[in-house]
Order: structure tokens, then C-alpha cells, then sequence
């Protein structure tokens, strides 16, 4: 089971944030923009509430099968954190006719490869299986979803997989450690402060009946997505989800009350120590997501402008090799870091970040790489940016888009994506269309508008001598994913 630490997550050290994923790739960098072949989505609703949505691709015999369901760590409450993702594992546990593991093992029996992960903004549960098997799959995944169920024993066992999960990616993970003691200084309301894996103190005291109740409140068909792309029909999808996920029992969404991440009015520090033979320094910057109202409102367009073009600044930066932070402070005699990096959140269902990183290199601070990483900011501000870089990543995005359909799994996760997010299943489409719009007079606006000290969070990781007395660990349970 995986865990990510934002739907496709801001912060650098803890998973690709999803401009990013969506839009930048290594591949074709100088290749001319080319036409996307569309391809038609169809999306319906059972009657219980449950949204299906297909994408018919004919390159392969095989499928994608996602269950998307719209809870994450956001969804949580204090005290409990953690929870969402130890439910990812329980679900793995059984029904009143599969034994613990037995799902798993059937879907590598019928040829197919299966995993599941959680992130801020949803749970997700995915098969890649023979197209000719989807109604196996569909069938074991509705199981599940409906009858889920497990012995406390089991729980407690599996408890401390998570718990060993944690140790692993996180406490013995300087950076890592360090972006969780970040966020939650980076924000004060909004539940994206909290680590999607928990804090230890509320898996220690965790029990499996807060888990079987996160599970009652939450997995609702009307609360959840069923995502197949591949060599599939759609009236044959459309039958096998009113044959197995239509008879499971509808039920109430809960009311999501607003926790609204009230304003910044001040520079957030946070000097980090930690065992660790470099020095890490990360910046982050609250700014608008593409779905935030602002910028672009009465132009007819449903993004936020601004959004899309920090997402251009962030490539201008960051988004090839040799880019300007490349350039500027990890080249030369004279070169500040070994890394640098920029990143913007996009989307998401809580506020978003734009972050910048480095490491600095040896004989160098890490003060001096962030005011490296600023200076680079400013001046695109002051002085904007060429239209060859535009050009450039512009058609890097549309590059990406197009090497994307060639997984159909790579289909159905975007797809998915967009429906937690309540976007448009064509977004993709529309985000082409407006991303090659963006001119440089808004990459430079953005830059003078969302980069100052009251927007501004800086963690710094202060590398200390390992404690001696501290023996290194091997790893007492597996790890699924």
C-alpha cells in the first residue's frame, strides 16, 4: 500500500508535486508541439450515487481498474491521525469470504499487479489486469468495499506495519522529518498541517474500532469513484458496475465543514537538527490553486491564471536540465549547491504551495542558497522571461501529455485525480489550451506578487553527528509498496 503526502504533494521531499507530474517530463524537450488525439470519456452515475467513469483505449489487451474514494488525511480529526492510511491496509484484510491476503493473491493469479495508496486528498485502490479480467477485479474490489471487515488481532499486527512504515520514511529520514515539523508550522487550520502516515503518539494509541468507523463514515458509493481505461466497452462497463457495485447500499456523504487557512502575516523559521551529512534549506510560498477564484474570474476561464503561471514560473526554473536554478547555482567553479529546485502544488483540495529547495554545497550555507533561490525569483520579476524559455517548456508540457496516453494505468490515475478534485475529466485538454496562453508579462507579475516574507515558510536542516549510542536498524516488517 502507498502512502503520498499530498495528492500528488507540495513538498518536494515527500512526492512529486502534481504540475510537475502532469506537465514535465525529460523526454522530447525540443519537440514541436503536436496534436493530441482525443479520446472519449464517458462518465455515469449509479443509482446509489457511485460516479463510474471509462476511457475506451484499443492499443492493448489490458486494463486499468481504479477505485477512487474522496477521504485523505484532511479528512481526518486530531487524535486520530493516520487513520485514513492504516484503513488503506485493513483493506487488504478480508471480507466474510476472503481471508487476510487472499485479494492480492487473486489478482496476481488472473495475471494482474494491484496496490493501493493515500495521500491529503483521497484513498485510492488500483488493478492492472488482462482486459479479459475485469469483472474478476470488479467483482473482488466491490467486495471489499461493501463487507471490509477484519479481526482486532489482524489489526494490531498490521498496525505495526504502518507504525515500521513510519520509522522508515520518516523518522529515519532527516528531510523527511524535517517537511513534517515544516508543515505544521506551515499551516495553522487547514488539516494539510498533519502527516498523512500520523503522528506516532496517535498510531500508538489507535484502536480497530477508529478505524471501522472512519471506514462506516467515509466508504459511501456516493463518496467515491470507480476509474477503468483500457481495451473495454463502455456498456460492458456500465453493466459489470450495476452488477457489483450497484447493489452495495447507499449512504449519506458526511458534511465537510470549512477550514479555511486564514492569512499569513509573517515569516515562518524553522531551524531543523537532525543526524544528516548535508545541510537541506526549503522555502515555500502559499499561493492560489487552479480552482481558487481570483485571477481570471470574468474571462471566462474556470482556472486561476495565476495558478498556471507559477506553474510556468516553476518550469522556467526547474523544468529541464540546465534550467535557471541549474544554471545559476549548481554550475562553475564558484557553484552554491549540489541541487536546486522549484515546485508548484497546482491541485489539490486544500491550499497550495510553491517551493523552492537546495543543497548546499560543500564549503557554502545554507543561508546563501536561499538567497541564491530568491535572487533567482526576483529576477524574473524585474526583468521577465524570454520567449524561447516559454516556448520551451510549453512544448515540454505538450510533449508529456502526449507520452502520457501511452499507459493506460497513467489515464485512469488522471482521470480519478480530477474527479477528488472536482475538475473537469478534460482538464488536461483545457490545462494545454490555457497553459500556451500564458504570456511572460503574467510569469513576471506572478514572481513580484507571491514571494515575500508574509507568504513565506523556511526550514532549514542543520546536520548534527549521528548518536553513537543510537544502533542503525533493519527492518522488522515489510513493506508493501
Amino acid at each position: 500500500m502507498g502512502l503520498l503526502n499530498r495528492s500528488f504533494a507540495a513538498w518536494r521531499g515527500a512526492g512529486l508535486p502534481l504540475a510537475l507530474c502532469l506537465f514535465l517530463s525529460p523526454l522530447a524537450v525540443h519537440a514541436q508541439p503536436a496534436v493530441l488525439p482525443s479520446a472519449s470519456v464517458t462518465q455515469f452515475q449509479l443509482a446509489n450515487g457511485m460516479t463510474v467513469i471509462v476511457k475506451t483505449d484499443r492499443r492493448a489487451p489490458t486494463a486499468a481498474h481504479m477505485l477512487w474514494v474522496r477521504v485523505g488525511s484532511m479528512d481526518e480529526v486530531d487524535g486520530t491521525s493516520g487513520v485514513a492510511h492504516v484503513l488503506e491496509h485493513m483493506m487488504f484484510k478480508g471480507t466474510p469470504d476472503l481471508k487476510p491476503g487472499e485479494f492480492s493473491r487473486r489478482v496476481a493469479a488472473l495475471g494482474g499487479r494491484e496496490n493501493a495508496f493515500t495521500s491529503r486528498d483521497a484513498t485510492g485502490y488500483y488493478q492492472q489486469i488482462p482486459s479479459d479480467k475485469l469483472e474478476d477485479v470488479m467483482r473482488l474490489e466491490a467486495d471489499r468495499f461493501a463487507r471490509n471487515q477484519w479481526a482486532d488481532d489482524e489489526f494490531k499486527r498490521e498496525l505495526e506495519v504502518v507504525k515500521e512504515e513510519r520509522r522508515l520514511r520518516t523518522e529515519d529520514a532527516p528531510r523527511a522529518l524535517m517537511y513534517e515539523t515544516a508543515n505544521a508550522i506551515t499551516f495553522l487550520a487547514s488539516p494539510y498541517r498533519r502527516p498523512v502516515v500520523g503522528w506516532m503518539s496517535d498510531l500508538d494509541a489507535m484502536t480497530p474500532d477508529d478505524a471501522r468507523a472512519f471506514y462506516r463514515r467515509w466508504y459511501v458509493p456516493a463518496n467515491a469513484a470507480v476509474v477503468v481505461a483500457g481495451d473495454v466497452d463502455v456498456a460492458q462497463v456500465r453493466r459489470l458496475a450495476e452488477k457489483y457495485y450497484g447493489s452495495i447500499p447507499a449512504g449519506a456523504v458526511p458534511t465537510r465543514k470549512p477550514r479555511v487557512e486564514p492569512a499569513q502575516s509573517g515569516l515562518r523559521k524553522l531551524d531543523f537538527k537532525a543526524p544528516a551529512s548535508q545541510a537541506y534549506v526549503s522555502l515555500s510560498f502559499k499561493v492560489p490553486g487552479l480552482r481558487t477564484p481570483g485571477a481570471g474570474a470574468g474571462t471566462g476561464e474556470a482556472f486561476n491564471r495565476d495558478a498556471l503561471a507559477l506553474t510556468v514560473l516553476s518550469a522556467v526554473l526547474d523544468g529541464y536540465t540546465g534550467a535557471r536554478l541549474d544554471r545559476a547555482l549548481t554550475q562553475g567553479d564558484q557553484r552554491l549547491a549540489d541541487s536546486a529546485g522549484a515546485s508548484n502544488g497546482l491541485i489539490g483540495r486544500g491550499p497550495q504551495l510553491f517551493s523552492l529547495d537546495g543543497v548546499p554545497a560543500e564549503g557554502k550555507t545554507a543561508q546563501q542558497v536561499s538567497d541564491a533561490l530568491r535572487a533567482q525569483v526576483a529576477r524574473v520579476a524585474s526583468e521577465g522571461v524570454s520567449e524561447a524559455e516559454l516556448k520551451r517548456v510549453k512544448t515540454q508540457w505538450i510533449a508529456s501529455e502526449t507520452y502520457k496516453l501511452d499507459a493506460v494505468f497513467s489515464q485512469a490515475r488522471q482521470l480519478g485525480s480530477y474527479w477528488i478534485n472536482d475538475l473537469p475529466l478534460d482538464t488536461d485538454e483545457r490545462l494545454i489550451s490555457q497553459l500556451r496562453s500564458i504570456s511572460a508579462a503574467e510569469v513576471q507579475a506572478v514572481a513580484a506578487r507571491y514571494f515575500g516574507d508574509d507568504q513565506l515558510t523556511i526550514a532549514t536542516l542543520l546536520p548534527q553527528a549521528p548518536d553513537p549510542s543510537r544502533q542503525p536498524r533493519a527492518p522488522s516488517a515489510a513493506v508493501r509498496h
